[in-house]
This record gives C-alpha cells, structure tokens and sequence, in this order.
C-alpha cells in the first residue's frame, strides 16, 4: 500500500568512500589532500560520498581552515549542519526513532534493536548493521547526535 511502482528494482548498500577513493575524489576539486586528512574523513564521515563532497567543497572555497572545518563539524554552524538538520527533523517527526537511536548511542558496541526501526536508521544512514547489532555509522553523528538526545 505504501510502496510507490517506481520502487522496482534490487535495492544496493553504497560503502564510503576508501582512502585512495578520498585522494582521488579531492583532485576533481583541484586539492592535493595528505593521506591522513583522508583518514580522518573515513572516521568522521565514514567516507560518506556527500560528506565528502561538502567538505571539499569547502575547503576549494578557501574560506574554512582544514582545523577549524573538523573543530566546528558537529556542531549547528558547522559545514555539514543542513544534512545534520535534515535528519534531526526526520527524527523529530518519529519518536520510535529518537528512542532507537538513544539505544544505539548508549551502546558502543552495539545493540540489537526492532527489526523495522533497525531497517529505518539504517536506510537513513544513521546506523549500520552488523549481524543484527546497530552501530552508530560515523563519529560524526555520535557527537551530533550524542550532545542533543
């Protein structure tokens, strides 16, 4: 009843971004990265290709240091804080959500949640799935998240 006939096809899992990707991505926006600034985005980002692209457009822009840039990152001023805003609204308008993810943020090792609310965080990106245990996706949003639920 809620499935749209556009929906058709197998659904597939993107990973992020690895570190040669990272290197490779920034020479499209004409930035020669060192090797560690790439890691440090698969830590905080979990090489989320959009977060990514957000943070080097950024710092092509050369109005935002590299420090201040990772400094500010979780935070309502930071680069990311409309893609942050996006789905605090999301998780705002579901309840069951917040709850979920409240779970998931006390638990670093991960828990095992309801099957439909893991299915939901996940396709959100909020969390990924290890067999059934829900872990919080990337540092970022264990601050973001972390310092507002």
């Amino acid at each position: 009843a809620n499935q749209s006939p556009f929906n058709v096809g197998k659904q597939i899992k993107l990973p992020g971004f690895n570190q040669g990707q990272i290197l490779e991505f920034a020479k499209s926006y004409n930035l020669e990265i060192a090797p560690s600034l790439a890691d440090i985005l698969i830590d905080l980002v979990a090489g989320h290709p959009y977060l990514v692209r957000i943070t080097f457009a950024a710092l092509s822009q050369g109005n935002i240091s590299q420090e201040r840039l990772l400094q500010e990152a979780p935070t309502q001023g930071g680069i990311y804080s409309s893609h942050l805003l996006h789905h605090w609204d999301n998780l705002q308008k579901q309840p069951q959500l917040v709850q979920g993810l409240k779970q998931v943020l006390e638990s670093p090792e991960g828990v095992e949640l309801e099957p439909i609310l893991a299915y939901r965080l996940e396709s959100m990106g909020l969390v990924t799935l290890v067999g059934n245990q829900a872990q919080i996706s990337c540092r970022l949003y264990q601050k973001y998240f972390g310092d507002r639920l």
